[in-house]
């Protein structure tokens, strides 16, 4: 018996077939049926996936025996895999110097023919084989060498798949990752920043509330730019803060809503301040959802509105519906309305219309980017219908 050599790239070969994370794994169907149909063409008793380690031979799929692996000492693959034919063939294993005295050929699994057709990988390296094997000696004809050929293709490709989602799951744990850790900064930065800028703020709205008589136009014109900067920064730290937080949100678990009791909620927040009409219309009584978005996305919403609104009584009105899969929202006001040329722009972060709403405050172009993507993160979509001069409605939908 002669002993197979290492391939003369091991280190890599070795490095390779690791970097697949098949080695010691589950029998899978989708390498079984490889096996199953490859005995069939070939008309041979055993047929195998074999991966060569350092040390051993190992099975992906072992079909017509029920050994997972053997030494590498022993295995025909190891030598097939330093072979630079297509195809490694062994009609007659008793009459080859090689084998001849091999514990396999001699003993069970009683190898006499065996015919291994190398798994290559994308950097020309042998990982293993797809191989058959006999009692008796044999020879196979074109076709099926070709055919073995293909089913070898195949599961090379099963092993590349294998792969690139392993990497693919990495990648996303990373990213998420990242992404809790992005979370965290912006809410520490957030509140480190806003904790002077409400200083600042409070400082300049006390200085000119005492030394305001004492103050020329230009100095108050400074100290009203000071304020105003200040809440206006403020505004675009809690845009961001929320806009970062929005995949968190998803993560929250549904509940049921009482409609009534979400809309008396939310026009509570708002009628004090403002000359708000809220309607409801809707033939549901409560629906399943998660509750953090539906708050988020209909406050956004109607408090668009009536910034925005230039009517003295601003009416809107929610709309729900259902069918089988889905959730059904609009969100609708008598406001100004949005021009057709406008109405995909106004999803985008940073995208600011108007030069400022009826407090004279700019918006920050955050609120309906927020909007869109807790409504895409839950599998809806959202649109806008208007006219100018029409008022606006905001259509959108949650699965269920």
């Amino acid at each position: 018996m002669i002993e197979p050599k290492d391939h003369p790239r091991e280190k890599e070969r070795l490095k390779e077939l690791k970097s697949y994370s098949i080695l010691d794994t589950l029998l899978e169907n989708e390498y079984d049926n490889l096996t199953t149909i490859a005995a069939e063409i070939c008309g041979t008793p055993i047929s195998l996936i074999s991966l060569i380690d350092n040390n051993r031979q190992w099975f992906k799929s072992h079909h017509g025996i029920d050994a997972s692996e053997t030494p590498k000492q022993f295995a025909f693959c190891a030598h097939a895999i330093n072979d630079d034919s297509k195809v490694f063939i062994v009609q007659d294993a008793r009459q080859d110097v090689r084998f001849h005295d091999n514990p396999l050929v001699t003993g069970d699994p009683h190898v006499i023919f065996y015919a291994g057709i190398p798994l290559i990988s994308d950097d020309d390296l042998p990982l293993g084989t797809l191989c058959v094997i006999d009692h008796t000696p044999r020879l196979l004809s074109q076709s099926q060498i070709h055919s073995l050929t293909a089913l070898a293709d195949q599961a090379m490709s099963l092993l590349r798949l294998r792969r690139k989602k392993r990497q693919l799951k990495e990648a996303y744990m990373k990213l998420e990752e990242k992404n809790q850790e992005l979370e965290r900064f912006a809410f520490v930065a957030a509140h480190d920043l806003k904790s002077p800028l409400i200083g600042i703020s409070g400082m300049a709205k006390h200085f000119s509330d005492f030394y305001g008589p004492g103050i020329d136009e230009d100095g108050k014109e400074m100290l009203e730019l000071i304020i105003s900067s200040s809440d206006k920064l403020r505004g675009l730290i809690d845009g961001l803060l929320e806009y970062s937080r929005s995949e968190s949100v998803m993560k929250e678990s549904k509940s049921w809503i009482n409609l009534e009791q979400l809309r008396n909620e939310i026009n509570g927040l708002f009628s004090y301040d403002n000359n708000l009409a809220l309607g409801l219309k809707t033939t549901l009584t409560e629906i399943y959802a998660n509750r953090t978005a539906v708050d988020q996305i209909l406050i956004n919403l109607i408090a668009n509105a009536i910034k925005y609104s230039d009517k003295k009584i601003v009416e809107i009105e929610i709309g729900v519906a259902e069918d089988e899969d889905s959730y059904r929202f609009y969100v609708q006001d008598n406001g100004p309305g949005i021009e057709a040329a406008y109405q995909e722009k106004i999803f985008k972060i940073f995208e600011i219309l108007a030069a400022s709403d009826k407090y004279g405050r700019t918006g920050n172009g955050i609120g309906l980017a927020t909007v869109k993507k807790i409504v895409e993160r839950s599998g809806g979509t959202i649109s806008v219908e208007s006219e100018p001069g029409m008022g606006a409605k905001f259509i959108f939908t949650f699965e269920k």
